[in-house]
């Protein structure tokens, strides 16, 4: 490596949200020469983020522009409705965006979520953020809708969350700019596809050890058989020990005169 060339390393963007640990933790022990360092971006930045190139990838929300960045879709969440430990929707197990009727429901500038009509009745503001919308709920002056994990991420101990069963679901993914598929972006693939050090695709299969090469059979002689048979053969046809007649002379031998 000369002087101007950097080490290897991969940046890795993610949304609120969005739990990457599992995977830099398996990315730490397959390549340990390799750092790689989180960058916490807001769903509406990210694809910025990653067509500028201060991240190599990213795990972003869906949708994105397919046109520029590669996406390969984890999971989809289910979507859920945070409101006070007291309120009357905390005593069902799940709701219907038709429950929500009668009620204020905060939409923040964040949202993440693609509604063709926001549920419930609309705030008298738009919040900027999933957390100022959550300080809203907290005050009992309304509710939201998100999707699961930015309830867990914003949990607080006088609100709870149910499912809304009917609303639009938020899906994950991860994405990079297309032309710009480095050798740790097909790396960080095969960890995220629970792909094996010796895996047969990705890069790192080049690394695997070589299958080792069986012997090959050896092909009988022209003649046929072994070399010890040819000379049995051989033996048979000089009428030696190895021919009927000869053993059956040998046995009986020369026989004697009867006085």
């Amino acid at each position: 490596m000369t002087g101007s060339q950097a080490p290897p390393s991969f940046r890795l963007a993610y949304v609120p949200g969005a739990t990457p640990s599992k995977w830099v933790r398996i990315w730490n022990e397959r390549f340990p020469d390799v750092p790689l360092t989180l960058h916490q971006v807001t769903a509406a930045d990210a694809p910025d983020t990653l067509r500028d190139g201060a991240a190599d990838a990213g795990i972003v929300r869906l949708p994105v522009d397919r046109t520029v960045f590669s996406a390969i879709p984890l999971y989809t969440e289910a979507t859920v409705v945070v409101v006070p430990k007291d309120h009357v929707i905390a005593a069902v197990d799940e709701v219907t965006v038709d429950d929500l009727d009668d009620e204020v429901v905060f939409h923040p500038l964040d949202d993440v979520l693609d509604w063709e009509r926001p549920p419930g009745q609309p705030a008298f503001e738009r919040p900027a953020t999933t957390e100022d919308a959550v300080e809203l709920v907290a005050a009992g002056v309304g509710l939201l809708v998100v999707p699961q994990s930015l309830a867990r991420l914003h949990h607080r101990k006088d609100l709870t969350y149910r499912p809304l069963v009917d609303a639009p679901q938020s899906s994950v993914a991860l994405s990079w700019p297309e032309d710009a598929t480095t050798d740790q972006v097909e790396d960080f693939i095969g960890v995220v596809r629970g792909r094996t050090p010796n895996s047969t695709r990705g890069r790192t299969a080049s690394q695997a050890p070589a299958p080792t090469e069986q012997p090959k059979r050896r092909r009988p002689d022209a003649g046929g058989g072994s070399p010890r048979r040819q000379s049995g053969a051989a033996r048979t046809q000089r009428g030696g020990s190895g021919g009927a007649k000869g053993t059956k002379g040998a046995k009986r031998g020369k026989p004697r005169r009867r006085s």
